[in-house]
């Protein structure tokens, strides 16, 4: 027994000691680095998750950034709180350096949550070694740890004097400010500046993937009329069909023409209709009053889009409108489009960045990176960078399950994991090592 256990550790360390001959002499003490390093960072990230961030306590976010504003500036980054004042909300962290060589890399955050002072998940809970509940422990304040983490490894190597990154934590992301051309504009500031974009979100909770595409996140309102009339002469010629048969007619149409295209989404979710109808859009709320003998006046239906890319967004707005316009006697109908977050496509070199992480990922010994599904990933902030940059991947956070829920927990096994992955993918970029386009 003792000649076979001898045996497999043999073959284990001649396995680790090959893998780890992919990584030349840098990148072995990156790895190292964050090793040595990683029981601190554990313990900010503890830190963060006490610190309650909703994204409406304004203090709270703010308190986080700035745990983390002087630990940026102790790596000679230049850093800048944005107030939020324009938008509603409390601001975002800016970090960046630039050293004038190489590609110009954006690193995102964002420091809020979803768990306002009243929810009942506010701190860190220990599940077992490994697994630890607590308030946006994997969305996202364990990626924000990751950047920060994989900057220091690069750094304490001298490299990262070198380097041309920007780092921008939005305070935001969880409840975006309105107008988003002045809550988003810090973000899309940088990605006009940057050629490359890393989203450290926590993607799909699983290590072995990442997002090379992210579905679009949108809002629309439908409102039709009709004649009100007594029920019994519904259809007739001088009434119509009414406003909420022309709903109807509208919702059935949008389902039977659009639901069976690929990565397209369109969800009615909340309707008011009848005599008289009332909408509040800041509360998400409407009342409604009506009689069975009366043909109903008012319809409003509020809903969401999501889609894979701008080309689909315009052909899906352009049949909806068709279809909105095709009305039932007796009736009218308008269809608005809402602002929201643009998509973030899957183009070929977003594929050709997820393969060098893959490569950098196998160097280091933890296997192949994959793509997400785009029908499994949400809207993030990585999307409004989409237009301006070379390339991006999302999901370089930390993995967990059940976020956005109390239940919400993140594998603290990640967090060193990803963070080598990080330094190491950031190095190669910097050095000028191709990006495979395989």
């Amino acid at each position: 027994m003792t000649s076979i256990k001898n045996l497999l550790v043999s073959i284990s360390l001649l396995l680790a000691s090959q893998t780890f001959a992919q990584l030349d002499r840098t990148e072995k003490k990156l790895s190292k680095w964050v090793d040595d390093n990683n029981e601190e960072a554990v313990e900010l990230l503890k830190e963060l998750v006490n610190i309650n961030s909703g994204t409406m306590n304004f203090e709270g976010v703010k308190a986080v950034g700035d745990v983390l504003m002087p630990r940026f500036e102790a790596l000679g980054m230049d850093t800048e709180w944005v107030s939020g004042d324009e938008f509603n909300r409390a601001g975002h962290l800016v970090a960046k350096i630039e050293g004038g060589k190489g590609k110009k890399i954006l690193m995102i955050g964002h420091l809020d949550t979803v768990f306002e002072p009243d929810s009942p998940n506010q701190e860190w809970i220990p599940i077992d070694e490994n697994i630890v509940k607590g308030p946006g422990i994997a969305d996202m304040k364990g990626g924000d740890v990751i950047i920060l983490q994989a900057l220091s490894a690069l750094n304490a190597q001298g490299v990262l004097k070198d380097m041309n990154i920007t780092v921008v934590m939005t305070g935001d992301e969880e409840l975006s400010g309105r107008p988003l051309s002045k809550s988003k504009a810090t973000l899309i500031e940088a990605a006009k500046w940057a050629d490359i974009s890393l989203g450290f979100e926590n993607g799909d909770g699983n290590p072995a993937t990442v997002n090379v595409a992210r579905r679009s996140s949108s809002g629309w309102t439908l409102t039709t009329t009709g004649n009100a009339a007594h029920s019994s002469q519904v259809f007739k010629p001088q009434v119509g069909a009414g406003a909420i048969y022309e709903a109807a007619r509208i919702l059935n149409q949008f389902y039977d023409e659009l639901s069976e295209e690929e990565f397209l989404t369109f969800n009615p979710g909340r309707i008011m209709g009848g005599t008289t109808i009332t909408h509040n859009p800041t509360e998400q709320s409407g009342t409604a009053f009506g009689k069975n003998n009366v043909v109903s006046k008012d319809v409003i239906v509020t809903g969401d889009i999501r889609c894979i890319s701008p080309e689909q967004i315009r052909k899906t707005q352009e049949t909806m409108r068709r279809i909105v316009a095709d009305n039932l006697p007796g009736t009218t109908a308008t269809i608005e489009f809402s602002e929201g977050y643009p998509p973030f496509a899957p183009t070929d070199a977003n594929y050709s960045l997820m393969n060098m992480f893959s490569q950098v990922s196998q160097d280091l010994g933890f296997g192949e990176v994959g793509p997400v599904n785009p029908a499994d990933a949400g809207a993030a902030d990585i999307s409004f960078t989409s237009e301006f940059i070379e390339m991006g991947i999302d999901g370089m956070g930390m993995s967990g399950a059940d976020d956005h829920t109390i239940n919400e927990t993140g594998d603290l096994r990640a967090l060193p994991k990803q963070s080598k992955r990080s330094a190491v993918l950031i190095y190669r970029i910097w050095k000028g090592i191709e990006i495979s386009k395989k």
